[in-house]
């Protein structure tokens, strides 16, 4: 049944990539036309010819058994929101939230592109999705542009969209992890953080990318040859309330608001507050952030667009925030609260402030007429990574028998 299979393959020319079976030594065991395709892709084949149980058994053992040099057939990716500029850190400060993003990425007959969640009603289906985007740029960067194969993605989007909590940077870092892993390529960090200059490249800066890559608060800049990123301690039981308007706002229009030149006055107030910013949270100062999180340079001059925010940092800090700001280029609003123990839905709430300030938050939007929601979430110190993926590798070899483990 499986020489009828493979010749029925063959016969109706389904697609993909031919493969060889490789043994230990790196001498080819066996050399059969197996085309690279995704579990769709096989499982419509199937359907549409009818294969006998045993003929279905034997191609779908054929598919998923074929090495395909060091590449992977089907992979799929978690990365996290991020919060950027922390209120002083314009452009260079960032921090991954807990709420994740899930991309798969299959070799396929044709291109598709699904989406669930956040956006589904707004992003683009077509390659100019920025998934897409981040999964070229990757094959651009080992020099296999041209060897992008067909594929299908799916996505499951959680990260609030257009909100300012990064869902673009998610996009780009979940495409790019995927393409390095589809294309079985790996990237350097130490002196060279190459993940970093790739999303940075399509991004423009790191506030957002850099803890989407690697988690946690992330502080980074160009040190005058390339992106550089360096991590900043997380405080323990920091607990982040997130205002969601109902609305979007686009960056680029939060970015016109911006001035091209700043005075020097401005400057010394934001370059202080960064630097205790960084000090609250390295030493557990929770305090100081009520000063850390202010800003001279972006949420001033953005106020006139997000007519919300200064009304519900207010509020936020009234009801015991330690510290709030505008996150990213809006329109969320983010409060910094203290007190976490553990799972947070097992801990006494009285020994917390998050819910006191998330109501605070609402409050003050329903009173403005500001609709929204509020995310209550933590700081989480790892960025993206790969759930799992699809790759078989020669039974003779010990490297069957080790297996990568996230989740």
């Amino acid at each position: 049944s499986i020489k009828r299979c493979i010749l029925s393959v063959a016969q109706h020319n389904i697609g993909g990539t031919s493969a060889s079976l490789i043994t230990d030594s790196g001498h080819r065991r066996a050399s059969l036309c197996v085309p690279m395709l995704g579990d769709v892709d096989v499982d419509a084949f199937i359907r549409k010819h009818g294969l006998s149980d045993d003929a279905k058994l034997d191609l779908k053992s054929l598919v998923e058994g074929a090495v395909v040099g060091v590449g992977k057939r089907r992979v799929t990716v978690r990365v996290p929101a991020t919060t950027a500029n922390m209120g002083p850190g314009f452009d260079c400060c960032g921090m991954a939230l807990d709420i994740w993003n899930e991309v798969t990425v299959e070799r396929a007959v044709s291109f598709s592109f699904e989406i669930e969640g956040e956006g589904a009603d707004k992003l683009p289906r077509d390659k100019s999705n920025l998934v897409v985007r981040g999964l070229e740029a990757a094959y651009k960067f080992i020099g296999k542009e041209n060897e992008v194969p067909v594929l299908r993605y799916w996505t499951k989007n959680r990260i609030p969209f257009a909100k300012g909590m990064g869902s673009s940077s998610a996009a780009i870092v979940s495409g790019i992890l995927a393409g390095l892993a589809i294309a079985g390529f790996n990237l350097q960090v130490k002196g060279e953080e190459e993940l970093l200059q790739i999303a940075t490249a399509i991004e423009g800066h790191p506030d957002n990318v850099a803890p989407c890559i690697y988690g946690g608060f992330q502080l980074g800049i160009h040190n005058g040859k390339r992106w550089y990123t360096d991590r900043v301690t997380l405080p323990h039981g920091l607990m982040c309330v997130v205002f969601c308007p109902d609305h979007i706002t686009e960056t680029s229009a939060a970015r016109d608001l911006l001035k091209s030149q700043v005075d020097l006055e401005d400057s010394v107030f934001n370059s202080g507050r960064v630097g205790l910013l960084v000090a609250a949270f390295a030493t557990n100062n929770l305090h100081w952030l009520r000063t850390a999180t202010e800003d001279a340079l972006h949420q001033p001059q953005r106020s006139s667009l997000h007519t919300h925010l200064m009304p519900l940092i207010q509020a936020a800090l009234d009801a015991g925030a330690h510290g709030a700001c505008l996150s990213g280029a809006g329109p969320a609003v983010i409060a910094f609260t203290g007190g976490r123990a553990g799972d947070v839905i097992a801990q006494n709430v009285s020994e917390r402030k998050e819910l006191e300030v998330a109501e605070a938050m609402l409050a003050a939007a329903d009173k403005i007429k500001c609709p929204g929601q509020v995310l209550i979430t933590k700081p989480i110190e790892h960025g993206g990574y790969i759930v799992s993926e699809t790759v078989s590798y020669d039974p003779d070899t010990r490297r069957h028998r080790i297996h990568y483990v996230q989740d």
